[in-house]
């Protein structure tokens, strides 16, 4: 296939549509409290403006990644930050609570469309050689925009930009948006879908509900306390789960086009088990920016900044996945994973030493640390899950793993969550050094299976 001219014009728009969708994911956080003063909504629909956005656009995913393959990336590039940017004109002018979340569910579900269209296209336009820079761009867009989310939306909500207070975070999409839409239509290639029969109906609707079955109880379950019916529905997603794979492989001996093929379950397995160890274990961020804020008194402005020196690891690491990564495989992916874990670690002991005088200063070199392992690792990771992949798979592919990133989060975010509120009787401190060690264990099981994975792919094309 020849080369596409503005393929890097083009990847500088994909890679911003990942990096505002990771912003938006985190920039509602820090407003809360003023919506919820503004509007005079409970704290239970104060919950929802945030699952809202995690659950649209997780159950999207696959479904948006299947889809382009089916179109064509570019059109549903187009039309997921269309639906995107829509929704969040009409967040930014909500009057009423539901109007608020009905927006963030739709803001979800067209970054669900939007998102899995970058790995497609990186993959689809960019050669052997130069796939390792491109996914560089496209690895760092993560961690970096779920770090600038929390600043950008305490700067916005402060800043009471002409007088639109909180609905600045929101509105601040539209430039953004449009400037996307108009940079996609102008530089993406408009190279046809490869399949011409109709989706898998049953196997779309079991899928969303085994989706579903896992990511509401991981958004909610927490805050609620962990009701019975969370555990009963988290624990019915695995028959649901099952059910779906037995259709897919049904649709696959009868030569359909199943949602998710077998064999890239089977390509996928190694690096996605590690990938969503990794993510579930990265996610201890959200009860460390808890200690710092409520345990030692520190703004939102001022925990965010603690965060921001992990942008020089994220970026410093991306650059060594790059290089390293298609030479050392899996050693370096296990290289990283003990970065991220060392730097882990060493939170986990400043924590409860330090105490109240804990600093950002004291955090500076761990924080980076974890940036370092992270960019690292999840520029392997992502390179090692689409190596190898079909043309006509590569938007299902992109789904599986976005979707893996979404589910480390959410577990991580629970998990950690869960593990401080527990023991926050015994102190803040305490309750993060508690938390920060569950992560840490996650961390060493992704090692552990770094080690023993075996890869799908020649040692030419794997990086993890």
């Amino acid at each position: 296939m020849e080369k596409h001219a503005l393929r890097w014009w083009a990847l500088a728009v994909a890679v911003l549509a990942v990096l505002v969708d990771m912003i938006d994911n985190q920039i509602v956080a820090v407003a809360l409290p003023t919506i919820q003063r503004e509007l005079g909504t409970g704290e239970s629909a104060l919950q929802w403006i945030s699952a809202g956005y995690a659950l649209g656009f997780a159950l999207t995913l696959i479904t948006g990644g299947r889809l382009g393959d089916r179109h064509g990336t570019k059109k549903l590039f187009v039309a997921g930050m269309f639906v995107f940017t829509a929704a969040s004109l009409a967040a930014g002018l909500a009057g009423h609570v539901g109007v608020l979340i009905a927006a963030r569910v739709v803001q979800g579900i067209g970054s669900g469309l939007m998102v899995p269209q970058v790995l497609s296209f990186i993959h689809a336009e960019f050669d052997e050689r130069e796939r390792p820079k491109a996914m560089t761009w496209y690895a760092g867009a993560f961690p970096l925009g779920g770090l600038a989310g929390p600043l950008l939306g305490g700067a916005l909500t402060e800043a009471d930009l002409f007088g639109t207070g909180w609905r600045a975070i929101f509105l601040v999409n539209l430039p953004i948006g449009v400037l996307a839409l108009l940079g996609a239509l102008g530089t993406m290639p408009d190279r046809p879908g490869f399949f011409r029969h109709r989706m898998d109906p049953a196997g779309l609707a079991l899928l969303t509900a085994a989706l579903f079955a896992v990511f509401f109880p991981l958004v909610q379950g927490r805050e609620l306390g962990w009701p019975a019916w969370s555990i009963a529905l988290l624990a019915a997603a695995v028959p649901v789960f099952g059910v779906f794979a037995l259709h897919q492989r049904r649709q696959f001996r009868r030569g359909g086009e199943p949602l998710v093929p077998p064999d890239l379950v089977r390509h996928l397995a190694g690096s996605q088990a590690v990938l969503l160890c990794v993510t579930t274990g990265v996610g201890v961020f959200f009860v460390l920016t808890l200690h710092l804020q409520l345990g030692l008194g520190f703004s939102p402005w001022e925990a965010a900044v603690t965060f921001a020196p992990s942008t020089l690891g994220i970026v410093a690491g991306n650059v060594l996945g790059m290089r390293l990564a298609p030479r050392f495989g899996r050693a370096f992916t296990a290289a990283a994973v003990a970065v991220l874990l060392a730097g882990l670690a060493a939170i986990a002991v400043l924590v409860p030493w330090l105490g109240s005088a804990l600093t950002g200063w004291a955090l500076l070199v761990p924080v980076i640390a974890v940036g370092l392992g992270m960019g690292a690792v999840l520029n392997a990771l992502f390179a090692a899950s689409m190596a190898g992949i079909r043309p006509e798979q590569a938007g299902a592919a992109s789904g599986v793993v976005n979707t893996t990133v979404q589910l480390g989060t959410a577990t991580g975010i629970a998990l950690a969550g869960t593990v401080f509120f527990t023991r926050l009787d015994h102190g803040y401190a305490s309750a993060t050094a508690a938390a920060l060690t569950v992560s840490a264990g996650v961390l060493v099981l992704a090692l552990a299976l770094t080690a023993v994975r075996q890869r799908s792919v020649p040692q030419s094309q794997a990086v993890g």
